[in-house]
């Protein structure tokens, strides 16, 4: 076993830990930190499905998550940090293959870098999907191709910076004339925030608090 709890070998460990499958636990999403937001109001709207591949590069004993920022062009979340993923397509037979395909498509990370290790229960994001985080560990030496029409760059950050409480802060805006509360991470001049910092909330959550 590894000694450092933030090498990869380290997470798969306690990624393997979790007893029940995701299917039966609790549900995680925006919610948790907005309880009642008229946002969260969806009136029967079905939840879209979706699958984001969290993926820890194995480093040794200081491993990394590998993360993109959204292109510019996009119409919906533009810009913003986000895990490799998308929407689950019906010909998708679980979430854990739309999650790799999806990285496939957006990044070029062939699968044959990938080891599944594990699946968080769902998330709900305020923009109404239900988003299946798909843990994963991935071996070094890749060569990322990203699609400029859904990636501007990707980028690494440190597990251990990630999975430290004292790097989760607190912010908000206002929605019509409401406010949202979120979590958000900054990193080297990047900002990751919202969905995926709650995502990253709930793996500190469940695998290191």
């Amino acid at each position: 076993m590894a000694n450092s709890p933030f090498s990869a070998e380290a997470f798969r460990l306690r990624a393997q830990k979790q007893v029940e499958p995701a299917e039966a636990q609790p549900e995680y999403g925006d919610h948790r930190f907005n309880p009642g937001h008229p946002r969260l109001t969806l009136n029967g709207v079905r939840l879209r499905p979706a699958a984001v591949l969290i993926p820890v590069v194995d480093h040794g004993e200081e491993a990394t998550v590998l993360l993109t920022k959204r292109s510019e062009t996009l119409r919906n979340h533009t810009g913003q940090v986000a895990f490799p993923g998308g929407r689950i397509d019906a010909t998708d037979p679980t979430p854990e293959y739309a999650a790799l395909r999806e990285t496939q498509e957006e990044i070029g990370l062939p699968d044959t870098f990938i080891d599944v290790v594990g699946r968080m229960p769902d998330y709900v994001s305020g923009t109404g999907y239900r988003i299946a985080p798909v843990l994963s560990v991935v071996k070094p030496g890749f060569h990322l191709t990203l699609n400029p029409h859904e990636v501007d760059t990707a980028f690494e950050v440190p597990l251990r910076f990630l999975m430290d409480p004292a790097n989760h802060r607190q912010g908000s805006r206002i929605w019509n004339d409401t406010e949202w509360m979120f979590y958000e991470m900054p990193y080297d001049g990047q900002h990751i925030w919202g969905v995926t910092a709650g995502i990253i909330r709930t793996l500190y959550e469940r695998l290191y608090k």
